[in-house]
């Protein structure tokens, strides 16, 4: 724990509006401001772990609302990640539990375990195990990039990503194409395994931290090293290099940028959480977008609002997830939007979940898919037909 950042917080309330779990639960210790004093007794000793302390982290989306909300400055983002780190230590969670959160870290951050694991997704899931087969979605797509794609521009290394590169092989096949298209000389490097973001989400700090290094290692030698999932980015920026950038930072300033074919689409546009409130990047995606002519970009209500997803949140929290997901599918419709657009890959997951509960599909794409499309000059029918949902 930190708890010289504990003091920061003066208990003003500009938290409480922006935090999901406190509309869900209407408890002051599932807001930010009443988690920090929960830490606050555990720091000084006047509070013990119990189950219901580490039940009101648990609930903790770890969305980082709060941060970009915050007029004093609170690092709220450090100390729930030390915090959650400290629980790991220092408390024995129920059976159910830790075989769950084990299942998870045993699949999830290796690509050839999570590939064989999702062609069983459409059998029977078994108690704490359903939210998985839930979640899960009906596509696969794991066709890695070109290795390499020559070009005169910087030279750019790209996260596969675990999740990424085993569901939406599309977006980093995109991300490559355009990152090319555009001057860079890319490069998609095999022998790349997980960023550990997961792992330090769910408390597992050191595993996230030692998994981050070992990717930066891997990635060495490059200009730049780019994420196309805001989750890995937000933790390889907090953990390793500074030279790690969202693939929306790189377009912004391409050396050669290839000219847009129109695209005319109703684009609904969902800040991921780790890109507006942990990056702080809200410009930069919006800008890629609307260098596609006739892409016309409408924004849902609630943008603040986390999507459920949040790392393993929707595994291991599916109820209140699931009516997260359902309340941010149903701002998307509102917009009257052909597609339903984001650069984080649980996002996608989420969000397309909820839209095919509510029996309306979207198409759910990631920004540099719309730019992609934009440069090949794919048809408008043609991109939509073969389009996730």
């Amino acid at each position: 724990m930190q708890p010289e950042l504990i003091a920061d917080c003066v208990h003003c309330g500009f938290c409480l509006p922006t935090c999901p779990t406190y509309e869900l639960w209407h408890e002051e210790m599932d807001s930010p401001r009443g988690r920090i004093q929960l830490m606050a007794g555990l720091a000084d000793g006047s509070l013990k772990l119990t189950d219901t302390v580490v039940e009101h982290f648990d609930r903790c989306l770890g969305c980082m609302a709060c941060v970009t909300s915050c007029p004093s400055g609170v690092q709220y983002d450090r100390l729930i990640e030390s915090t959650r780190a400290y629980v790991e230590e220092h408390h024995r969670r129920d059976l159910g539990d830790r075989l769950l959160r084990s299942l998870i870290f045993a699949v999830f951050p290796h690509r050839r375990r999570l590939r064989a694991a999702l062609a069983f997704r459409k059998l029977p899931a078994p108690g704490p195990f359903a939210p998985l087969r839930r979640i899960a979605p009906p596509w696969l797509d794991s066709e890695w990039p070109s290795e390499r794609i020559p070009g005169r521009g910087p030279r750019v290394a790209v996260v596969a990503g675990c999740v990424q590169s085993v569901v939406f092989g599309h977006v980093n096949r995109a991300t490559a194409r355009v990152l090319a298209a555009d001057g860079y000389d890319v490069h998609v490097p095999w022998k790349q395994g997980c960023c550990g973001a997961l792992h330090a989400h769910a408390g597992r700090v050191d595993d996230g931290v030692a998994q981050a290094k070992k990717l930066e290692r891997a990635l060495s030698g490059y200009d730049a090293i780019v994420t196309n999932a805001a989750g890995c980015g937000s933790h390889l920026k907090d953990h390793v290099s500074a030279n790690v950038v969202d693939v929306s930072e790189l377009l912004a300033d391409a050396p050669m940028p290839a000219p847009r074919q129109p695209l005319a689409l109703r684009v609904a546009f969902q800040d991921s959480c780790h890109l507006k409130h942990a990056q702080g990047i809200e410009a930069q995606p919006r800008a890629a977008l609307t260098t596609i002519p006739g892409v016309e970009l409408v924004e849902p209500r609630e943008q603040e609002l986390c999507c459920g997803s949040a790392g393993i949140y929707n595994i291991i929290r599916p109820v209140a997830a699931q009516e997260l997901g359902d309340r941010k599918a149903q701002r998307i419709l509102e917009t009257g939007a052909d597609v339903y657009a984001s650069g984080n890959p649980g996002c996608l997951v989420q969000v397309s979940a909820a839209l095919r509960r509510a029996g309306r599909p979207l198409p759910a794409l990631h920004p540099i898919e719309l730019v992609d499309a934009s440069i090949r000059g794919v048809p408008v029918d043609e991109l939509l037909a073969s389009a996730r949902r």
